[in-house]
């Protein structure tokens, strides 16, 4: 498991005890070590491992702040969880800040982490998430923005969790992870759910920018 997705489903167990959730995760064994590929990230020349070109980047400034209140804004987060949650936040070593949204009647979970530590924005994912996943889709540009549903080899149920990480510049990426409601676990695929609540947030940044 890498430690981009390790970081993101350790937020989406915290927000699913946050939001009242009895089940626990399961583990295929202990993860292995996180190792730096070869070459380290000063040696390539951003996107790289094929993942594509920000034409159009955000400026770095509108991941700076704290994901709780800039990626989301209240009525975004009832759209997506069908109440106003007040976000709780964090930090993810060597990623950046995050924040979990839960809805604690249907265990919802929404959490957005600010990709900003790895300064290798989508071409981290393409290099070492993608080998291992179990799910990789690349989707259709969010509002010019390049991005990818995914889930790790290790990386919980693909019925129930799916990450977006959409790529603002070539160095920035933001990662959204969505949980379903246990109503809709095994009716709705969450991977094709994710991305409205990724799309959501790069509305929220791209307001932020001017853009």
């Amino acid at each position: 498991m890498t430690r981009r997705f390790m970081a993101v489903c350790a937020g989406v167990v915290a927000s699913m005890a946050l939001a009242g959730c009895s089940g626990k995760p399961t583990s295929t064994g202990t993860p292995s070590p996180v190792t730096t590929p070869s070459g380290s990230s000063a040696s390539h020349t951003l996107p790289y491992a094929g993942a594509p070109d920000v034409s159009n980047p955000l400026p770095a400034s509108v991941v700076a702040g704290d994901p709780c209140t800039d990626a989301l804004t209240p009525a975004q987060v009832k759209e997506a969880l069908g109440v106003e949650v007040t976000g709780q936040p964090g930090t993810a070593p060597g990623l950046g800040r995050k924040c979990d949204w839960a809805n604690p009647d249907t265990t919802a979970v929404v959490t957005v982490f600010f990709i900003t530590e790895t300064h290798q924005g989508l071409s981290d994912l393409y290099a070492n998430t993608k080998p291992q996943a179990k799910v990789w889709n690349v989707l259709p540009d969010i509002q010019g923005y390049p991005a990818v549903a995914y889930l790790s080899a290790d990386g919980g149920d693909p019925k129930r969790t799916c990450g977006v990480s959409v790529g603002l510049a070539n160095d920035v990426a933001i990662d959204v992870e969505l949980a379903l409601s246990r109503a809709k676990i095994g009716t709705v695929d969450p991977c094709s759910v994710a991305p409205k609540a990724a799309d959501a947030v790069v509305t929220t940044l791209r307001q932020k920018a001017g853009a």
